[in-house]
């Protein structure tokens, strides 16, 4: 069973804890890019959920390129949002630091091809230096719809045995031969698309990073926060730096 699912699925989403928690969100901020405006709902609709204090706050790509894992390790938890981003190139160094800072982490979008990139180079999973991923075979400009099927019990059990239909503008395959190495060394798939392809996956060796294709902030609602933006924080209060924190109250 997968690290990270099994952490909170075991207890109760709805949690109280009077000192706020700490997000980052990374990403260059685009007033007129609808999922950047819906990162930010759905923390808060989460929020609400779990009876959180969260301070959140974005911060460009250019500026998290300067950090090491030391400062990443002062937040609970770490969401690299959709792009667009003023460089995507500073994805590599940013991932690479927060996976040393031990710190929740959870990317959306186009960036999960850049998450698989710098994991399977850390790894030293492709020593023949082949083609690993497509191009973006998803419409970046239009969000599309699609089918998550969960393929691990933990991220069945969270999302109430159901499949769900999600809005992307992201879509990669990752081809058969490094496939089946990572999820062999490195990765647990967690949900799947309606083409078979990994839709979510999460790093064996860290609690809770997860990689979505999908962009779950989108389909979150007041009503019904997404279950995993509501599962990356009841996380994240109780995880900072590597380190599982004593709840009060």
């Amino acid at each position: 069973m997968t690290i990270f699912f099994y952490i909170f699925s075991q207890h109760s989403l709805i949690c109280t804890m009077s000192e706020a928690i700490k997000i980052v969100i990374i990403g260059d901020f685009n007033f007129t890019f609808n999922a950047h405006h819906a990162t930010n709902l759905a923390i808060e609709h989460s929020a609400n959920l779990l009876n959180l204090n969260v301070n959140y706050y974005w911060m460009r790509t250019h500026e998290a390129a300067t950090l090491k894992p030391s400062k990443f390790s002062k937040f609970n938890g770490v969401i690299i949002a959709p792009g667009p981003y003023d460089n995507g190139f500073f994805l590599n160094g940013i991932i690479k630091s927060i996976l040393a800072a031990q710190v929740a982490l959870l990317v959306t979008g186009e960036s999960f091809k850049t998450f698989l990139e710098v994991i399977v180079k850390m790894y030293n999973l492709n020593g023949h230096h082949e083609k690993l991923i497509s191009k973006n075979l998803a419409s970046e400009n239009v969000f599309e719809k699609i089918e998550v099927h969960p393929a691990s019990e933990s991220l069945s059990s969270l999302y109430n045995n159901s499949n769900r239909i999600e809005f992307t503008n992201a879509r990669f395959s990752i081809y058969p031969q490094i496939l089946e190495i990572l999820k062999t060394e490195v990765l647990d798939i967690e949900a799947v698309n309606q083409f078979e392809d990994p839709e979510i996956v999460s790093l064996k060796s860290r609690p809770f990073c997860v990689a979505s294709m999908s962009l779950p902030q989108v389909c979150s609602s007041k009503e019904f926060p997404h279950p995993l933006i509501s599962g990356f924080l009841n996380f994240a209060s109780n995880w900072q730096g590597g380190k599982e924190l004593k709840k009060q109250g």
